[in-house]
């Protein structure tokens, strides 16, 4: 794809969303199944997202998905409370008012940050397995209210049940169908009560989620070496849901930590466009991070997070790294660093840098490669049999320092302090400590890229067997895998994924998009990977035509 010509720089007025009129559709616009079914409720790795002005994310969709997440709690005996946060898009504020009617109605003790303020993603999830580890008979689930990185216009909504970290595939197929049905029926079962009671219900707790979640820290980083070595980090909340924790994190460790960037804005006119023209807050993309790393010489670590801070972004003196580097150098440096059990495994996703393999080997560790989604490694977490979990788009979660579980969803905050740890511990930053890894095992290139595909292609890609594959070699080098099916947990991948000794390839058909994804890594240089390129569209096109 073309970078855009904006790309990096700031957003002019015509970039900008009309706050008030994305808010007025989100009321006023109304979903019709029966004459239009792409204005359905449509659960995706992240919840259910959209925009109003399409009417796929609207107040009725809200309602529903509230009411089919209260009989879900019901069906399955949940009664503890359930622990409510939003971030900063425009959409997150109504659809935040809108849960809290449903959940009133239907009596769910609901648990909100005090002050009505933002909460982030990684905090609900923190609150949710510490209230669970002391009230095993009295279960606690979470919303989250955000579409994450998403441009401005959007809104999203997560589920995350009781074991922190967000939903797996049964439980959002269930809420989805449930809603989907409630729209049908024109809402008549969805349970009510107005908005203006609601605080005086009883049923509100405005509680201090804060304080808990960074007084925590002190266990799974260790923030005093930080402060030891007088780290000086610059953080660029990138007007999101954790703007507020980063001075007491400073205040209370006594961390050279300054805050760039104090705007909170719902159009994020402060957002440099990312590579397509868009506004949206990626941390793991240049062009989003533009005014960070701009001061990345002031600073001897530059953190970066989306708005409900489940993703990170890391600024070196090097520039901002490639979030699977930094996975590589971070698993690398908690194996050696942390006291937990010979046994713990690491998780990664099915199209994460084989660098990874590369490093854990190295530490007598083993892999558990799983499909793209972060709900794959909640249950490892949650059991302390999964010592770390990260996507390659720069997501991830580790164990506290005694191998217990922290939380079950991608962590910004602890993914940045790590950053700091490392440098503090080693002397060394995290692009230097990747470029010793290079060094060691090669330096792999690593891409993306998309292919036009008809949804009877998309569905055959989807459906592939390994047997469909009868190719033997793969630029240039035999075949040693050929899987549809993650080596990790044998659960199905929807697509293809072949690895050679040098080289890998996986193929994904798009949810949204007459397209498929291909992304592709190789550890012997540009012509090799342009090799990889062409015969692997070649290969996939050939088993999907």
């Amino acid at each position: 794809m073309a970078i855009h010509p904006g790309a990096g720089k700031a957003a002019t007025q015509s970039d900008l969303v009309n706050v008030p009129k994305l808010v007025s559709a989100y009321y006023l616009n109304e979903p019709d199944l029966e004459q239009n079914p792409e204005q359905c409720v449509a659960f995706g790795t992240s919840g259910h997202r959209g925009c109003s002005y399409d009417v796929k994310f609207n107040e009725s969709h809200i309602l529903a998905v509230t009411q089919a997440i209260c009989d879900y709690r019901k069906q399955n005996n949940i009664f503890g409370p359930l622990f409510l946060g939003k971030d900063t898009h425009a959409l997150s504020e109504a659809a935040y008012n809108s849960a809290i009617e449903v959940l009133v109605a239907n009596e769910v003790q609901v648990i909100t940050q005090e002050n009505d303020d933002y909460t982030p993603t990684p905090v609900i999830s923190h609150a949710v397995v510490c209230h669970n580890k002391t009230h095993p008979h009295e279960l606690a689930d979470g919303i989250v209210v955000t579409p994450s990185h998403n441009p401005p216009e959007d809104g999203g909504f997560k589920y995350n049940p009781p074991n922190g970290g967000p939903a797996d595939t049964d439980v959002t197929k269930w809420i989805e169908d449930r809603a989907n049905k409630l729209l049908l029926e024109d809402l008549v079962e969805v349970e009510l009560f107005p908005f203006a009671k609601a605080s005086r219900s009883g049923f509100i707790k405005y509680q201090d989620l804060m304080t808990p979640y960074i007084a925590d820290l002190v266990n799974v980083v260790d923030v005093a070496k930080i402060a030891q070595a007088k780290v000086k980090v610059g953080i660029d909340p990138l007007g999101g849901s954790g703007i507020n924790f980063w001075p007491i994190i400073a205040e209370k460790f006594n961390l050279d930590l300054t805050v760039v960037n104090e705007s909170v804005d719902p159009r994020f006119a402060f957002m440099p466009l990312d590579k397509d023209g868009k506004i949206r807050m990626d941390c793991s993309s240049p062009y989003a991070m533009t005014n960070l790393i701009a001061l990345k010489d002031k600073f001897d670590i530059g953190i970066g997070n989306d708005p409900d801070y489940d993703r990170h972004g890391i600024v070196t003196p090097d520039g901002l790294m490639n979030p699977n580097h930094f996975l590589a150098v971070a698993i690398d440096y908690l194996l050696n660093h942390r006291n937990w059990s010979s046994d713990v495994q690491i998780g990664k996703t099915l199209v994460s840098s084989a660098m990874i393999d590369r490093v854990v080997e190295r530490n007598n560790r083993q892999v558990k490669e799983v499909p793209v989604g972060f709900k794959w490694f909640v249950e490892g977490l949650n059991e302390g049999s999964l010592a770390f979990g990260g996507e390659e788009s720069a997501g991830a979660s580790f164990l506290r320092f005694d191998g217990s579980v922290w939380n079950t969803d991608k962590d910004g905050f602890i993914m940045g302090l790590l950053g700091a740890e490392i440098l503090a511990v080693t002397g060394k930053t995290p692009s230097a400590l990747y470029k010793e890894l290079e060094q060691e095992f090669g330096a792999p290139l690593y891409k993306r890229i998309d292919a036009p595909a008809t949804a009877q292609q998309k569905q055959r890609l989807k459906a592939l067997s390994a047997q469909d594959v009868t190719a033997d070699t793969l630029a240039g080098e035999p075949i040693l895998q050929k899987l549809t099916h993650a080596p990790g947990n044998n659960a199905a991948i929807g697509g293809l994924k072949v690895v050679t000794e040098n080289g890998w390839f996986a193929a994904r058909p798009s949810g949204t998009e007459d397209i498929y994804k291909i992304y592709l890594e190789s550890f012997k240089g540009e012509e090799h990977l342009a090799l990889l390129e062409k015969e692997a569209k070649k290969l996939v096109d050939s088993v999907i035509s």
